[in-house]
């Protein structure tokens, strides 16, 4: 059973990294939204094509327009931060409890 643990475990920080990882991809299509950079740039694309279909799904559910400002990418660091303080918390626990 301990293989098991061991398993998840390194799972749940793996997950925790990629979800680490993410918010700052989103930060960093926050940024990029203030600047308008090349459309056409290669990492620009990358980084929208990352983000932006879920931030749509997320305004398509919520309002998330106030005034001029678009609140989803808030949204979507709340909704990652609770994955990673929940989700990833229990993924290891479980990987500790089993070992």
């Amino acid at each position: 059973m301990f293989v098991l643990g061991d398993l998840l475990i390194g799972l749940g920080r793996v997950l925790g990294m990629l979800l680490n990882l993410y918010m700052w991809v989103v930060i960093a299509r926050a940024v990029l939204s203030w600047v308008r950079p090349d459309p056409y740039n290669p990492i620009v694309r990358f980084v929208n094509n990352l983000v932006d279909p879920v931030t749509y799904r997320i305004s398509r559910i919520l309002p998330t327009r106030v005034g001029m400002v678009d609140i989803s990418p808030i949204i979507l660091i709340a909704i990652i931060w609770f994955l990673q303080e929940f989700l990833v918390r229990v993924v290891v626990d479980f990987g500790t409890h089993l070992r």
